[in-house]
């Protein structure tokens, strides 16, 4: 029977439940733990407002502390019959420890229930992905540092347009990752608030503590109005959502990037056999299967926000059934995405980087600007010196060797001369500080 239910046979008809449950047992195993964290911290807020005895407290405590080392060793399943998460907890716990049981849902709805669930699972994952984004990081600026001598045309729209390098192409995504990691900040700061004891929206004639469970599970505040706690619900994952959003476009462009790099036509960049898949019919293929997966997976991550703008549009204050859908849209995503960063940490770290790139006389047109700039240094204005080397490349008389290429004596920052790894590395280090404190 349904917690909702006041007596047998008074239930929905089976295709209703079917279609309102959906998917939610799936994602609500998910939670699991984290509604036991925040049913923890709401009874012994019900203590401290004398709603609930210290003899009741002990026991509910004890059952709820075995729930939860269940959880954790996979022993916990949402039973048939069950409508979610919150109802099966609470029912485990009846069935463990009797009429205590029954007792922890006062001062409670399933809609804070549910926010607070998500919530402190969003957080979770935030502080996860950082991590996987951190360690993405390091690896890109120690390649960076170990190949910061290593040639690598630059392009633009495509052409060839001046000497890179790559530690130039591998410090960029990494300060890329810095930036995406400032969105995460922000989606934190939105989702780090309390809405336990909003109810299903409009709060409770009980002396609840609010601040207290603040405290207790480790929000930064609370969401004050309790009609808001409930109105912030697919805000926070919104917020995620673009934040992810942002680190799944670097990775993308990196993937493009890596696939273009290890095309035959270009060269620069090789996989082990093991990290590469090949054709049924053309024995010389060794395809960039994992890459092109990574793109496609991290462009699709990328639709997320709107998506759940599209959800979210129009819905006027109070909870209503769509939110339930976030979870569908979010959560497999979140896996995904933390997946997707580990696969470019495998590839990179087995990356075999081609020497003298430059020395190609193909690639003689990118120190065009390089012959320009020693001639305004010589001292002839740029303007005629651009209209000299200009004419050259169209007579076909430019030549340039690049062993000879003057270094800058003061070379400025963020240069192929000049990466400034560590300071994009204090820059990650405020960041992560922001995020997991």
């Amino acid at each position: 029977m349904k917690i909702w239910q006041k007596k047998e046979g008074t239930g929905s008809h089976d295709m209703v439940e079917k279609f309102t449950v959906g998917r939610d047992k799936e994602f609500d195993i998910m939670l699991a733990e984290y509604d036991v964290m925040g049913s923890i911290a709401h009874v012994k807020m019900l203590n401290s407002c004398d709603l609930l005895s210290d003899d009741d407290l002990k026991i509910i405590l004890v059952g709820l502390e075995e729930i939860k080392i269940e959880i954790q060793h996979g022993n916990f399943t949402i039973e048939e019959g069950a409508e979610d998460i919150h109802s099966q907890v609470e029912a485990s716990l009846t069935k463990k420890i009797g009429e205590a049981g029954k007792k922890i849902h006062s001062g409670r709805s399933r809609n804070d229930q549910v926010a607070i669930d998500i919530k402190l699972f969003l957080r979770a994952k935030i502080d996860e992905v950082a991590t996987e984004v951190q360690s993405l990081f390091d690896l890109l600026i120690s390649l960076s540092n170990e190949h910061k001598d290593k040639g690598l045309p630059g392009y633009t729209h495509l052409q060839l347009a001046m000497p890179s390098s790559f530690g130039l192409w591998f410090g960029a995504y990494a300060e890329s990752l810095v930036d995406d990691l400032e969105m995460m900040v922000g989606a934190k700061k939105i989702i780090n608030k309390n809405p336990l004891g909003s109810g299903a929206g409009y709060g409770s004639t009980f002396p609840l503590n609010r601040r207290m469970t603040t405290e207790l599970l480790e929000f930064d505040t609370l969401n004050w109005n309790v009609v808001n706690a409930q109105m912030a619900r697919g805000k926070g994952e919104k917020a995620l959502a673009s934040a992810m959003s942002f680190i799944a476009s670097t990775l993308a462009k990196l993937s493009m990037d890596c696939c273009l790099y290890m095309n035959e036509h270009f060269g620069f960049i090789a996989f082990p056999e093991e990290l590469t898949t090949g054709s049924s019919i053309m024995p010389h293929k060794r395809n960039p299967d994992v890459f092109e997966l990574i793109r496609g997976k991290c462009n699709r991550i990328q639709s997320l926000p709107n998506e759940l703008n599209l959800l979210c549009t129009n819905l006027p204050s109070g909870y209503h059934r769509e939110m339930q859908l976030t979870k569908e849209i979010l959560f497999p995503s979140i896996e995904e995405l933390i997946f997707c960063i580990k696969m470019t940490h495998l590839m990179l770290s087995n990356i075999k980087i081609k020497e003298d790139i430059l020395n190609d006389k193909k690639y003689t047109y990118l120190f065009t600007v390089d012959a320009v700039n020693q001639m305004v240094v010589a001292g002839t204005p740029f303007r005629d010196a651009y209209k000299s080397v200009g004419n050259q490349v169209a007579e076909g008389t430019f030549t340039y060797d690049p062993k000879t290429s003057a270094v800058p004596s003061s070379p400025h920052e963020g240069s192929i001369y000049r990466l400034c790894s560590e300071e994009i590395r204090v820059e990650m280090e405020k960041v992560m500080k922001k995020i997991l404190g």
